[in-house]
């Protein structure tokens, strides 16, 4: 095991397992010639902790030091552990992927959603990625209000026929209908907590509770607008465009709630506890990846089953006139509300793979084939809603020390 010096320049703390002292190297480079400011990263192998390394600072000033038990908003890797929520009432037997939503939901059926599945629904091809009116806190801490307003929208195009990131609405529907197969009508938040969050003893959360030591949570640091026009790639130079025209579906779905566009608005609690499944979790590496590797190590802790776990390791089934994601523009997949390996995001060994990636940098996912959960996350956004170089550096080196490691 390599401990890493406490009078690291960069605060580095940690430790990586003999043969993934690489992913150590890397991490460092990221302070050093990628401006991180504060991260973690953790991975599992087979079960066993083979990297838990945590630096830099919660804040942007650079006076508070990133502790290894420092939690931040993680965005849509939130989403991961959303559809593990839905995927253990799966394994209790209350649901069907296949089942229509309206089964359990009559008042869904309106407007042209009556044969839409659970599927269809999870993989972001209902059409139901954006809402016709603009949500506010109130409204969002209503669950009975949000449950008329999502029952009464029209798809956007003919579910099954395409794919479109349901952003934010992909949670809000879960939360609906968690509330209605849970035995004890729990919401997705309190659900996620007590059933999976507690039982494994990891700090993730799902909207920051009222007791949370604040002390805890790192100062989140936004990009630049001006970031976003500096692309000097043109399909990403037109997706960032289409941000600011309200008429787009991309701006449909990225920015209702509307506190969403001044992203600063994370660092209040107002907004961070709101218990979102789409992108309010707040955690850090290490919950993230142990919850993936009770996951990957069969989930006999927490009660998942061999058949979901098996509904999670299929390959996406693809939308009739698929070519590429309306909303982020990008040939990406989902499944069972959990993103898939693509040529645009090359996680795991094959198609087993599943996670989820955030807004700014973030990510965590587990690899059924080689028994691996992984999962980093940074304070300081990038303007990539995947791929940032920085996670990208640490992905591929884990993969390069698991290579050397089956050599030897």
């Amino acid at each position: 095991m390599t401990v890493i010096s406490k009078v690291h320049p960069y605060n580095i703390h940690g430790f990586t397992a003999p043969g993934f002292e690489l992913v150590k190297e890397k991490f460092i480079e990221n302070f050093e010639t990628k401006n991180e400011l504060g991260a973690s990263v953790c991975v599992y192998h087979k079960g066993e902790k083979v990297v838990d390394l945590w630096g830099g600072f919660k804040d942007k000033n650079r006076k508070l030091p990133w502790k290894d038990d420092t939690m931040i908003i993680v965005f849509s890797t939130t989403k991961g552990m959303s559809s593990l929520a839905m995927g253990l009432l799966h394994s209790r037997g209350l649901f069907d992927y296949d089942d229509k939503v309206s089964s359990y939901w009559p008042e869904f059926s309106k407007n042209g959603k009556e044969d839409i599945t659970i599927r269809t629904l999870l993989s972001h091809q209902a059409g139901l990625c954006g809402v016709d009116r603009i949500l506010r806190v109130k409204t969002l801490m209503d669950p009975q209000k949000m449950g008329d307003i999502l029952s009464s929208q029209t798809p956007a195009w003919i579910p099954g026929d395409h794919q479109g990131y349901h952003a934010w609405t992909i949670a809000f529907y879960m939360d609906q209908l968690i509330r209605r197969i849970d035995t004890q009508k729990r919401g997705l938040a309190q659900f996620f907590h007590q059933d999976i969050a507690e039982p494994l003893n990891q700090p993730f959360y799902i909207g920051l509770p009222k007791d949370i030591d604040t002390d805890k949570i790192a100062k989140l640091v936004p990009f630049s607008n001006l970031d976003f026009f500096r692309e000097s790639d043109p399909e990403r130079k037109k997706a960032s465009l289409d941000l600011i025209k309200p008429w787009t579906l991309k701006f449909k779905a990225l920015l209702n709630p509307r506190f969403t566009m001044n992203l600063n608005n994370f660092n209040k609690y107002k907004f961070q506890s709101l218990p979102i499944g789409s992108a309010c979790g707040f955690g850090n590496a290490r919950s993230v990846a142990t919850i993936y590797n009770e996951v990957v190590m069969g989930g006999k802790k927490i009660g998942l089953s061999e058949k979901t776990l098996l509904e999670f390791e299929r390959a996406p089934t693809m939308p009739l006139k698929w070519e590429k994601d309306l909303v982020l523009d990008l040939p990406v997949y989902f499944s069972l509300g959990m993103g898939k390996p693509s040529k645009h995001i090359d996680f795991g060994s094959n198609s087993r793979a599943f996670g989820n990636f955030g807004a700014g940098g973030s990510g965590g996912f587990c690899d059924p084939e080689r028994k691996v959960a992984y999962a980093y996350v940074m304070n300081k956004m990038g303007t990539q809603i995947s791929n940032d170089p920085r996670e990208v550096v640490l992905r591929k080196a884990v993969w390069q020390c698991l290579e050397n490691l089956e050599v030897e």
